[in-house]
């Protein structure tokens, strides 16, 4: 299942309920879109059951972000040239939602009023090397302090030098947010995937009418597959930064990260997510248990343990990168019905 439709902080809505809720004071509902494969239709309609059909963009195949996104844009900008995009993975968290809010509003004002391409950008509080990072000017001349140039980008450095990186204070790393106008970004598909942009223009016709899903096949089985930070990101002049401040955010993409966001229900730092979970003589662990489920844990330290309906993970936290191996060994084995 993926993470998105998973209750994973065990707050009675999963991550894509999350992200819907959290976006309600910035857009309304009709003006939400979701862009997934074809396979999690229904259960994206089951979590989102506010959204349309219309509001569920169906990929044919898995062609990374940047043609996603074209996608997204083409269509908006033929129902509304004047359109403004802000662009979230539907996996992250937010714990601190009014100063997300104060970042996504800053970033809007700032992409109407320039046409720049602006990315959201998370202050680093360790050297990460599982993250991208963004390199920004010093100096800024905008008249938001909080919105500089950006300068480079990398994409998941070794971890000396994302600890040099943090160091030097000129780096922030890569949320995956992005806010521009669509007009902006299709000039920037068109300048530099000029294949995507043409392939995605050619079926202009067809969007908002019944020959849409059928011409995006087509379209899909040429397109280039290529991420938005590649493709555009890396490329563009006209890119700028909000400077996030702490909202609290991980992409969770590691149990470690989910653990240093949340709060801990101990005072030795354990994250117990359950209804009946007891914790004796562990400490700095994480245990996901399912709510219907008893478990009594003693004697870990720094330890993950997640407990599923068909499976149980149980693996030291320093050691968490071992579990795409895992996985690999279980595929190899015959046992892919348990992951």
């Amino acid at each position: 299942m993926p993470k998105q439709y998973l209750d994973i902080l065990g707050a009675g809505s999963s991550l894509i309920q999350l992200t819907y809720e959290r976006f309600n004071p910035i857009c309304p509902p009709e003006n939400f879109y979701v862009v997934t494969s074809k396979e999690y239709a229904e259960i994206t309609k089951q979590h989102l059951p506010k959204l349309d059909n219309h509001q569920i963009l169906l990929e044919p195949s898995r062609r990374n972000t940047a043609p996603c996104i074209a996608y997204a844009a083409y269509k908006l900008f033929k129902k509304d040239p004047e359109s403004v995009m802000v662009i979230t993975p539907a996996d992250h968290i937010i714990l601190k939602q009014k100063t997300f809010q104060t970042a996504i509003e800053a970033g809007i004002e700032h992409a109407i009023n320039t046409g720049n391409l602006v990315t959201l950008g998370i202050e680093p509080t360790r050297p990460d090397s599982g993250y991208g990072y963004i390199q920004f000017h010093r100096d800024s001349s905008q008249s938001n302090p909080m919105i500089r140039k950006v300068k480079t980008f990398t994409e998941k450095p070794s971890v000396d030098m994302a600890l040099k990186f943090l160091q030097s204070g000129d780096f922030y790393w890569n949320s995956g947010m992005f806010i521009w106008k669509t007009s902006a970004i299709i000039q920037a598909l068109e300048a530099h995937l000029p294949g995507i942009a043409e392939d995605f223009n050619s079926m202009n016709d067809a969007y908002w009418t019944d020959d849409e899903s059928q011409t995006l096949e087509k379209v899909y089985a040429q397109c280039e597959s290529i991420s938005i930070d590649y493709g555009i990101m890396e490329k563009a002049e006209n890119v700028d930064v909000v400077l996030g401040q702490d909202f609290g955010w991980s992409d969770l993409g590691t149990w470690g990260s989910l653990f240093d966001q949340i709060d801990k229900t101990d005072a030795h730092k354990n994250v117990a997510l359950g209804d009946n979970v007891r914790v004796y003589d562990s400490k700095s662990s994480i245990m996901m248990i399912p709510k219907n489920k008893l478990a009594v844990i003693q004697g870990l330290d720094n330890y993950i343990v997640i407990d599923t309906k068909d499976a149980l993970l149980i693996c030291q936290k320093d050691e968490e990168q071992k579990i795409k191996q895992f996985v690999s060994d279980l595929k190899s084995d015959g046992k892919s019905e348990y992951i």
